[in-house]
């Protein structure tokens, strides 16, 4: 499968590495879209070069470049996930403000019927969060807050990492090992990929 990955500045830069990690070993085409914020949020948060995380990409795109195929319904993709998306970037895409190439590649998604996961990542919210978040599902976007699954016993925060990765990607149809399923209490097991 072909997924656009976009990474903005929102707390949670881990979360988006592990899923490209996964994607690569998966096989999928990843096509990266990284915004400043997302950079400083990246070199913030982790260890992890930027370079590092441009090389589990397939292909990176400048978030400034309007001539990526990305800004174009008719270049075909399997669908978008940002992750971790800021507010800023669940605004644009509510309210079609494609002034960059992530919020057009988001935007091109959504006009193409494709899936589109925003993984947002703010709290607490007020009225005004929870109203772009409405309108942007109301447009056909998933609206996907990364929170850890208490239930599934995790025991790390790589556990909790995985666990949300895990179920991002499942959401976006791309069956995966990361999370367990829930089977009721001392049941779950492993989703085979």
């Amino acid at each position: 499968m072909r997924i656009v990955v976009g990474i903005s500045g929102a707390s949670g830069a881990v979360l988006a590495i592990r899923a490209l990690e996964a994607l690569k070993a998966m096989g999928h085409e990843t096509h990266l879209i990284l915004s400043d914020a997302g950079k400083m949020t990246i070199a913030a948060e982790t260890d992890v070069p930027i370079k590092r995380v441009e090389s589990l990409a397939t292909r990176v795109h400048s978030n400034k470049d309007f001539n990526s195929p990305l800004a174009s319904g008719s270049y075909r993709t399997d669908g978008m996930l940002i992750l971790p998306c800021s507010i800023k970037t669940l605004s644009a895409v509510a309210h079609c403000y494609a002034s960059d190439l992530l919020a057009r590649a988001a935007d091109v998604t959504l006009k193409e019927g494709r899936p589109l996961l925003l993984a947002v990542r703010e709290t607490p919210l007020h009225a005004g969060h929870l109203k772009i978040m409405q309108q942007a599902a109301a447009m056909g976007a998933v609206i996907f807050p990364p929170l850890p699954a208490f239930y599934a016993n995790l025991r790390s925060l790589e556990d909790m990492v995985d666990n949300m990765v895990g179920r991002i990607l499942d959401r976006m149809g791309l069956r995966n090992e990361l999370f367990r399923v829930w089977q009721g209490p001392e049941r779950g097991e492993k989703r085979e990929g």
